[in-house]
């Protein structure tokens, strides 16, 4: 539990820390529960990609493009990232796309998802 908080709140100093683009996010303010998704995606333009790919610009893109070491299940999924796919993808990302390499167990709570796909989508 204590490595989890740590994880959860370190995410959340490194994405808004120095250089961590705290000028787009006065404008685009992440909410509360980005902090978990913040422990291993950047979301600021320019920003390295950390655990996982750095966020910025992820809607509307295709899934599995750039630079990232995406898993071969992500690349090869064909699938678009709309708002319904991010939100499939926030319940169940094994479900979405079996195979893929995201360690994350999903996420049941309907509005907190959506709050962070309109996040996401303001990422632009």
């Amino acid at each position: 539990m204590r490595l989890m908080l740590g994880l959860l709140l370190g995410g959340a100093v490194a994405a808004t820390g120095p250089g961590g683009g705290n000028a787009v996010r006065a404008q685009n303010p992440a909410p509360s529960e980005f902090v978990m998704c913040a422990a291993c995606h950047n979301a600021t333009k320019g920003a390295p990609n950390k655990m996982g790919p750095n966020l910025w610009g992820v809607a509307g893109s295709r899934a599995g493009a750039g630079s990232f070491n995406y898993s071969p299940a992500l690349r090869a999924s064909g699938i678009s990232w709309t708002d319904a796919n991010l939100d499939k993808w926030l319940v169940s990302p094994q479900k979405l796309v079996p195979g893929n390499r995201m360690p994350f167990g999903g996420m049941s709570d309907a509005a907190a998802r959506k709050k962070i796909v309109a996040y996401l989508k303001s990422l632009k």
